[in-house]
């Protein structure tokens, strides 16, 4: 007959390989919806924010950041937010795919600001020099929803 130890001790590995287990999947789950795009751009998290610059080294403005994530998987994109808007297709904002450009009004222009959607209603940007680095924000955030102008796929 097991004793209490070794019952507890069984208990305790069966609820470690469970909950890694769990992990695992939602981790893997969530790296396999992601277009290459997305996961380039994930592992820029963190990289200085320096207006008119497109390089890993130097940082990035927002622009900057999406040309160089598409240039890295060898899709040409303009430089400007204007001109990326106008050379790409609308998309619905309730049919957004890993990988689709988001633009938002931060400066009374429709075109001010673009960032690359990742999933969950999550997208990847460098924002401003306020924050200082790419990161991921919400367009549930309030800031960005009110500021949402469109969507456009590459």
């Amino acid at each position: 007959m097991p004793t209490a130890k070794n019952y507890r001790y069984f208990i305790l590995l069966i609820a470690i390989a469970l909950l890694s287990g769990c992990a695992s999947v939602q981790e893997t789950d969530s790296a396999a919806n992601y277009s290459p795009m997305v996961r380039y751009a994930m592992s820029l998290q963190g990289t200085p924010y320096h207006y008119g610059k497109s390089s890993p080294e130097e940082g990035f403005d927002c622009s900057g950041f999406v040309q160089h994530v598409y240039g890295h998987q060898g899709i040409a994109l303009p430089r400007t937010v204007q001109g990326m808007a106008q050379s790409l297709s609308q998309v619905p904002k309730n049919d957004l795919h890993s990988g689709d450009l988001v633009f938002f009004n931060t400066n009374g222009k429709p075109f001010s600001h673009v960032g690359i959607y990742v999933s969950n209603d999550n997208f990847i940007h460098a924002p401003s020099q306020r924050t200082g680095k790419v990161l991921v924000s919400s367009l549930k955030n309030r800031y960005w929803g009110e500021r949402f102008s469109c969507a456009r796929r590459p």
